[in-house]
Protein backbone atom coordinates (compact mmCIF):
# COMPACT_ATOMS: atom_id res chain seq x y z
CA UNK A 1 0.00 0.00 0.00
CA UNK A 2 1.20 3.64 -0.83
CA UNK A 3 1.73 5.91 1.72
CA UNK A 4 -1.19 7.47 3.47
CA UNK A 5 -1.60 11.08 2.41
CA UNK A 6 -0.19 13.73 4.18
CA UNK A 7 2.87 11.25 5.13
CA UNK A 8 4.69 11.75 2.29
CA UNK A 9 4.79 14.09 -0.87
CA UNK A 10 1.39 12.39 -2.57
CA UNK A 11 -1.49 14.04 -2.35
CA UNK A 12 -5.02 13.07 -1.73
CA UNK A 13 -5.67 12.36 -5.19
CA UNK A 14 -2.33 10.77 -5.85
CA UNK A 15 -2.97 8.40 -3.09
CA UNK A 16 -6.14 7.00 -4.06
CA UNK A 17 -4.78 6.82 -7.26
CA UNK A 18 -1.74 4.56 -6.35
CA UNK A 19 -3.87 2.11 -4.55
CA UNK A 20 -4.80 -1.26 -6.19
CA UNK A 21 -8.15 -2.64 -6.97
CA UNK A 22 -8.70 -4.53 -4.09
CA UNK A 23 -7.86 -1.62 -1.46
CA UNK A 24 -9.59 0.49 -3.78
CA UNK A 25 -13.13 -1.56 -2.85
CA UNK A 26 -11.89 -2.10 0.76
CA UNK A 27 -11.53 1.42 1.43
CA UNK A 28 -15.13 2.00 -0.16
CA UNK A 29 -16.57 -0.92 2.03
CA UNK A 30 -15.21 0.83 5.70
CA UNK A 31 -15.70 4.69 3.65
CA UNK A 32 -19.77 3.73 3.40
CA UNK A 33 -20.19 1.31 6.28
CA UNK A 34 -18.98 4.56 8.24
CA UNK A 35 -20.75 6.82 6.75
CA UNK A 36 -23.95 4.88 7.13
CA UNK A 37 -23.71 3.63 11.10
CA UNK A 38 -22.49 7.35 12.03
CA UNK A 39 -25.21 9.08 10.26
CA UNK A 40 -28.09 6.70 11.50
CA UNK A 41 -26.42 6.63 14.81
CA UNK A 42 -26.22 10.76 14.95
CA UNK A 43 -29.12 11.71 13.35
CA UNK A 44 -31.00 9.52 15.95
CA UNK A 45 -29.45 11.06 18.49
CA UNK A 46 -30.24 14.60 17.30
CA UNK A 47 -33.95 13.59 17.08
CA UNK A 48 -34.50 12.67 20.58
CA UNK A 49 -32.55 15.29 21.68
CA UNK A 50 -34.81 17.92 20.02
CA UNK A 51 -37.98 15.73 21.02
CA UNK A 52 -36.90 16.12 24.78
CA UNK A 53 -36.27 19.77 24.10
CA UNK A 54 -39.91 20.55 22.74
CA UNK A 55 -38.38 21.70 18.93
CA UNK A 56 -39.89 20.26 16.06
CA UNK A 57 -41.88 17.22 16.07
CA UNK A 58 -41.83 13.41 14.83
CA UNK A 59 -44.04 13.09 11.66
CA UNK A 60 -45.09 9.51 11.64
CA UNK A 61 -46.03 8.42 15.31
CA UNK A 62 -46.93 5.01 14.48
CA UNK A 63 -45.10 2.22 16.22
CA UNK A 64 -41.78 0.90 14.76
CA UNK A 65 -41.57 -3.03 13.82
CA UNK A 66 -38.54 -5.17 14.34
CA UNK A 67 -39.13 -6.49 11.20
CA UNK A 68 -38.93 -3.44 9.14
CA UNK A 69 -35.66 -2.03 11.16
CA UNK A 70 -33.87 -5.93 10.14
CA UNK A 71 -35.24 -5.39 6.52
CA UNK A 72 -33.24 -2.02 6.51
CA UNK A 73 -30.15 -2.89 7.41
CA UNK A 74 -30.11 -6.45 5.88
CA UNK A 75 -30.91 -4.05 2.29
CA UNK A 76 -28.35 -1.16 3.41
CA UNK A 77 -25.78 -4.04 4.13
CA UNK A 78 -26.32 -4.92 0.43
CA UNK A 79 -26.60 -1.22 -1.08
CA UNK A 80 -22.93 -0.72 1.13
CA UNK A 81 -21.41 -3.14 -0.76
CA UNK A 82 -22.68 -2.18 -4.07
CA UNK A 83 -21.60 1.42 -3.32
CA UNK A 84 -18.18 0.51 -0.96
CA UNK A 85 -16.81 -2.01 -3.91
CA UNK A 86 -18.01 0.34 -6.83
CA UNK A 87 -15.36 2.65 -6.13
CA UNK A 88 -13.45 1.08 -8.24
CA UNK A 89 -15.28 2.42 -11.08
CA UNK A 90 -14.43 6.24 -10.82
CA UNK A 91 -10.42 4.98 -9.54
CA UNK A 92 -10.79 3.00 -13.05
CA UNK A 93 -12.55 6.00 -15.09
CA UNK A 94 -8.87 7.77 -13.71
CA UNK A 95 -6.67 4.26 -14.07
CA UNK A 96 -7.25 4.04 -18.00
CA UNK A 97 -7.34 8.26 -18.57
CA UNK A 98 -11.19 8.80 -18.97
CA UNK A 99 -10.69 11.14 -15.97
CA UNK A 100 -8.41 13.38 -13.59
CA UNK A 101 -7.95 15.16 -11.02
CA UNK A 102 -7.51 18.44 -10.51
CA UNK A 103 -3.86 19.55 -9.50
CA UNK A 104 -4.49 22.53 -7.55
CA UNK A 105 -7.59 24.38 -6.65
CA UNK A 106 -8.75 27.01 -4.18
CA UNK A 107 -11.69 26.82 -1.73
CA UNK A 108 -13.61 29.29 -3.92
CA UNK A 109 -13.07 27.02 -6.49
CA UNK A 110 -13.77 23.82 -4.85
CA UNK A 111 -16.48 25.20 -3.31
CA UNK A 112 -18.56 25.91 -6.81
CA UNK A 113 -17.56 22.05 -7.44
CA UNK A 114 -19.41 21.24 -4.68
CA UNK A 115 -22.29 23.15 -5.20
CA UNK A 116 -22.64 22.23 -8.73
CA UNK A 117 -22.01 18.22 -7.90
CA UNK A 118 -24.72 18.71 -5.13
CA UNK A 119 -27.22 20.05 -7.72
CA UNK A 120 -26.38 17.76 -10.53
CA UNK A 121 -27.10 14.89 -7.42
CA UNK A 122 -30.44 16.43 -7.12
CA UNK A 123 -31.00 16.18 -10.86
CA UNK A 124 -29.54 12.74 -11.35
CA UNK A 125 -31.79 11.32 -8.17
CA UNK A 126 -35.25 12.90 -9.45
CA UNK A 127 -34.53 11.38 -12.90
CA UNK A 128 -33.51 8.02 -11.12
CA UNK A 129 -36.28 7.92 -8.97
CA UNK A 130 -38.62 9.05 -11.44
CA UNK A 131 -37.57 5.95 -13.86
CA UNK A 132 -38.12 3.45 -10.50
CA UNK A 133 -41.99 4.59 -10.26
CA UNK A 134 -42.32 3.68 -13.70
CA UNK A 135 -44.47 0.41 -14.56
CA UNK A 136 -40.98 -1.53 -15.40
CA UNK A 137 -38.71 -0.64 -12.80
CA UNK A 138 -40.85 -0.34 -9.64
CA UNK A 139 -40.66 -3.74 -8.45
CA UNK A 140 -37.22 -2.57 -7.98
CA UNK A 141 -38.15 0.37 -6.23
CA UNK A 142 -40.76 -1.52 -3.67
CA UNK A 143 -38.27 -2.62 -1.01
CA UNK A 144 -37.54 1.31 -0.25
CA UNK A 145 -41.52 2.14 0.35
CA UNK A 146 -41.67 -0.94 2.38
CA UNK A 147 -40.12 1.44 4.89
CA UNK A 148 -43.54 3.27 5.07
CA UNK A 149 -42.84 5.38 8.71
CA UNK A 150 -39.49 6.41 7.29
CA UNK A 151 -35.98 5.94 9.64
CA UNK A 152 -32.48 6.90 9.55
CA UNK A 153 -31.49 2.92 8.90
CA UNK A 154 -33.77 3.70 5.47
CA UNK A 155 -31.38 5.72 3.82
CA UNK A 156 -28.99 2.89 2.16
CA UNK A 157 -32.50 0.47 2.28
CA UNK A 158 -32.83 -0.03 -1.73
CA UNK A 159 -32.78 -3.58 -4.03
CA UNK A 160 -29.27 -3.53 -5.87
CA UNK A 161 -31.05 -2.42 -9.32
CA UNK A 162 -31.57 0.61 -7.29
CA UNK A 163 -28.12 1.16 -5.91
CA UNK A 164 -26.05 0.81 -8.84
CA UNK A 165 -28.17 3.25 -10.32
CA UNK A 166 -28.17 5.85 -7.67
CA UNK A 167 -24.86 5.00 -7.02
CA UNK A 168 -23.30 6.53 -10.74
CA UNK A 169 -23.76 10.55 -9.42
CA UNK A 170 -20.08 11.34 -9.82
CA UNK A 171 -18.99 9.27 -13.10
CA UNK A 172 -20.96 11.60 -15.58
CA UNK A 173 -19.06 14.88 -14.37
CA UNK A 174 -15.59 13.24 -13.97
CA UNK A 175 -15.71 12.61 -17.70
CA UNK A 176 -16.74 16.34 -18.59
CA UNK A 177 -14.66 18.41 -15.85
CA UNK A 178 -11.67 17.79 -13.69
CA UNK A 179 -13.09 17.81 -10.27
CA UNK A 180 -10.64 17.95 -7.15
CA UNK A 181 -9.97 14.98 -5.31
CA UNK A 182 -12.02 16.13 -2.02
CA UNK A 183 -14.61 18.31 -3.80
CA UNK A 184 -15.51 14.52 -5.49
CA UNK A 185 -15.38 12.87 -2.13
CA UNK A 186 -17.64 15.36 -0.44
CA UNK A 187 -20.61 14.15 -2.28
CA UNK A 188 -21.59 11.15 -0.96
CA UNK A 189 -20.92 12.46 2.48
CA UNK A 190 -23.26 15.84 1.97
CA UNK A 191 -25.58 12.60 0.14
CA UNK A 192 -25.80 10.68 3.17
CA UNK A 193 -26.43 13.72 5.56
CA UNK A 194 -28.81 15.17 3.10
CA UNK A 195 -30.44 11.52 2.94
CA UNK A 196 -30.60 10.62 6.38
CA UNK A 197 -32.25 14.14 7.21
CA UNK A 198 -34.95 13.38 4.40
CA UNK A 199 -35.23 9.71 5.70
CA UNK A 200 -35.23 11.43 9.66
CA UNK A 201 -38.98 11.27 10.02
CA UNK A 202 -38.85 14.43 12.03
CA UNK A 203 -40.03 17.12 11.31
CA UNK A 204 -37.74 20.04 11.84
CA UNK A 205 -39.14 23.75 10.81
CA UNK A 206 -42.55 23.36 10.69
CA UNK A 207 -43.12 27.02 10.32
CA UNK A 208 -41.37 26.74 6.47
CA UNK A 209 -42.84 25.65 3.17
CA UNK A 210 -43.34 22.75 1.68
CA UNK A 211 -40.71 23.76 -1.01
CA UNK A 212 -38.62 25.64 1.49
CA UNK A 213 -34.67 23.97 1.47
CA UNK A 214 -35.36 23.21 5.25
CA UNK A 215 -38.82 20.97 4.88
CA UNK A 216 -36.43 18.32 2.96
CA UNK A 217 -37.77 15.79 5.65
CA UNK A 218 -41.38 16.44 5.43
CA UNK A 219 -40.95 16.25 1.48
CA UNK A 220 -39.97 12.88 1.71
CA UNK A 221 -42.04 11.87 4.19
CA UNK A 222 -45.26 12.68 2.13
CA UNK A 223 -43.61 10.69 -0.82
CA UNK A 224 -43.74 8.11 1.46
CA UNK A 225 -46.96 8.13 1.88
CA UNK A 226 -48.01 9.32 -1.05
CA UNK A 227 -45.40 8.04 -3.69
CA UNK A 228 -46.79 9.65 -6.57
CA UNK A 229 -45.04 13.29 -6.07
CA UNK A 230 -41.78 14.65 -4.40
CA UNK A 231 -39.54 12.66 -6.13
CA UNK A 232 -36.91 15.34 -5.93
CA UNK A 233 -33.30 14.42 -3.56
CA UNK A 234 -32.66 17.04 -0.98
CA UNK A 235 -34.29 20.63 -2.26
CA UNK A 236 -37.69 21.41 -4.63
CA UNK A 237 -36.52 22.72 -7.55
CA UNK A 238 -36.84 19.34 -9.82
CA UNK A 239 -40.40 18.68 -8.51
CA UNK A 240 -41.28 21.98 -8.94
CA UNK A 241 -39.86 22.41 -13.18
CA UNK A 242 -41.29 19.13 -13.88
CA UNK A 243 -44.63 19.42 -11.58
CA UNK A 244 -44.24 16.53 -9.42
CA UNK A 245 -44.93 17.96 -6.00
CA UNK A 246 -47.04 17.03 -3.56
CA UNK A 247 -48.51 19.43 -1.67
CA UNK A 248 -49.04 18.67 1.97
CA UNK A 249 -52.36 18.76 3.85
CA UNK A 250 -52.61 21.72 6.91
CA UNK A 251 -50.79 18.87 9.48
CA UNK A 252 -48.45 16.46 8.16
CA UNK A 253 -48.21 14.47 11.12
CA UNK A 254 -49.22 10.64 11.43
CA UNK A 255 -50.72 9.61 14.68
CA UNK A 256 -51.38 6.65 16.18
CA UNK A 257 -55.25 6.48 16.09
Amino acid sequence: MPPAAGTGSLTAAQWFTALSAWEVMALGLVFFSLLYVGGGVLMGALTSGLARLGRGHTLDERPLTRAQLHAEWRQSFHSILIFGTGMIVPWGFVQVGWAQFAEQAGALRMALEVAVLMIWNDVHFWINHRLLHTRALMRFHRDHHRSVRTTPWSTYSFHPVEALMLGNVILLPMVVHDFHFWSLAAVPVLSLLLNVVGHSNYEFFPSVSDTHPLAASRRHHLHHHRPQGNFGFALAFMDRLMHTSAASRSDTRHRVP
